[in-house]
């Protein structure tokens, strides 16, 4: 499983030859240059998943559907909504079982944090997603605090990696997120949405010597940077 991180949240997932973009931020994130052109440093893009509708994780969606053809959003039933009256494919999903997809199982799961979309549209429940393959399992928890449903997640099967917000303020902080990799049972973490803006900045030095002295391994990504688990 190839794992390449971009800013923020955004990363993609390179699993059975399929490209799961998370949470898109490129046009509106202050990491990118605006002289440069995204669409020539990303891949061909399959699936999109959206943990919630806050325009840091959404705001690239209908640009990226207009140039790759045939990508299928997949994000809760009230994002998904929104997305297909804008004639986008989507497929909504909800809390429930896991669904099958060419690249694996994919299951949503709670997340603790709000969800609307920038015109004010009510983007429903924010959530993570829990995903089994052929290649590992990896949890993407989405914006969220440190949440109890957490120690739900391992009875399903061993985490191979999980990608995690760490930035504070509007989601877990370095503590916080140490707690729910303890209730993930999960040794390998790689940390998303920090230092892109002021009130999430964080000493990345710190927050991965922390993590050492817990047992674990925190993994913090240039843009561009990529990881395989």
């Amino acid at each position: 499983m190839k794992v390449t991180f971009f800013s923020h949240s955004t990363c993609i997932l390179e699993i059975h030859e399929k490209n799961l973009l998370v949470d898109p931020f490129f046009s509106g994130n202050p990491f990118f240059d605006k002289k440069i052109d995204f669409l020539k440093i990303i891949p061909k893009i399959d699936y999109i998943l959206l943990t919630h509708a806050h325009y840091d994780h959404v705001c690239d969606v209908e640009l990226l559907s207009r140039y790759f053809h045939n990508i299928l959003v997949i994000s809760n039933y009230e994002i998904s909504n929104f997305y297909y009256k804008k004639g986008i494919k989507t497929y909504g999903i909800n809390y429930g079982s896991f669904i099958s997809f060419p690249f694996g199982k994919l299951k949503y799961t709670w997340a603790a944090h709000s969800s609307v979309f920038n015109d004010g549209t009510y983007g429903g429940n924010p959530g993570g997603f829990l995903l089994h393959t052929d290649e590992g399992n990896l949890y993407i928890s989405g914006d969220t605090s440190v949440i109890y449903e957490m120690n739900l997640i391992p009875n399903f099967g061993k985490l191979k990696l999980s990608i995690l917000p760490i930035g504070g303020r509007y989601t877990m902080d370095i503590e916080e997120a140490i707690i729910a990799s303890d209730f993930l049972k999960s040794e390998k973490i790689l940390g998303v949405h920090y230092n892109t803006f002021e009130e999430i900045q964080i000493d990345q030095e710190q927050a991965k010597k922390r993590f050492f002295e817990k047992g674990k391994e925190l993994i913090l990504l240039e843009k561009g940077k990529t990881i395989y688990v």
